[in-house]
């Protein structure tokens, strides 16, 4: 979703030249204009298809995501539970409506995962996703994002996600989610288990699950 007051790269600026999204009536909004501008709106950073973007920053795939954990985040950043200045700015003009209907749009959406992870990382990623530490009470990833890393309901789809992301948002795990005590959300479940993961463990999931379609 489009970066307040930076320019625009040129992926971004193809994105809103040339995406072609589906109508919002196949996504549960009022087939409107609005709906398309937002839509392209958050191409302008997460990319053509919603696979993510590398650039001074990596902006996260969102194509193939569960609606649910993808309008649950957007409501944590309307209620800033979630810190991110860009994102702010970009939910909190969001009706409650809207919000789903994007969620529900990305989640069709299924290009190739973006290349870029250590391979040689890969196969530690496999065994901590599959079976966890035991020794660092971490549990398997896999309990809860599925074998195949699709996610379900509140649980975030993993595959696919860029390396760089991933690796980034557990290593700063409680300086970005649960920032209302008050208000806990699914993501309270994830604070224990990243500051339980080594940086060289983190970075072995990560590259585990990037690669994965």
């Amino acid at each position: 979703m489009k970066i307040i007051g930076l320019k625009l790269t040129l992926p971004a600026v193809l994105a809103i030249a040339f995406a072609s999204p589906a109508s919002a009536a196949e996504h549960g909004a009022a087939p409107n204009k609005d709906f398309e501008a937002k839509v392209q709106y958050c191409k302008t950073c997460h990319g053509l298809s919603g696979q993510g973007f590398r650039g001074a920053y990596p902006m996260p795939r969102l194509a193939g995501q569960q609606p649910e954990y993808l309008e649950n985040q957007l409501r944590a950043f309307i209620d800033r539970r979630r810190t991110n200045p860009v994102m702010f700015n970009v939910a909190h003009v969001l009706s409650p409506s809207m919000v789903t209907a994007l969620a529900k749009y990305f989640k069709d959406l299924d290009p190739k995962p973006l290349d870029g992870a250590p391979t040689e990382l890969a196969a530690m990623g496999k065994k901590i996703y599959q079976e966890g530490i035991a020794s660092a009470n971490v549990p398997a990833c896999a309990s809860c994002h599925g074998q195949d890393a699709k996610g379900q309901g509140e649980f975030p789809r993993l595959a696919g996600q860029l390396y760089d992301y991933v690796q980034k948002k557990l290593m700063n795990w409680d300086k970005e989610r649960g920032q209302d005590r008050a208000k806990p959300d699914t993501s309270a479940i994830m604070e224990p288990i990243a500051h339980g993961l080594t940086q060289q463990q983190i970075a072995a999931v990560a590259a585990y699950v990037s690669n994965l379609e």
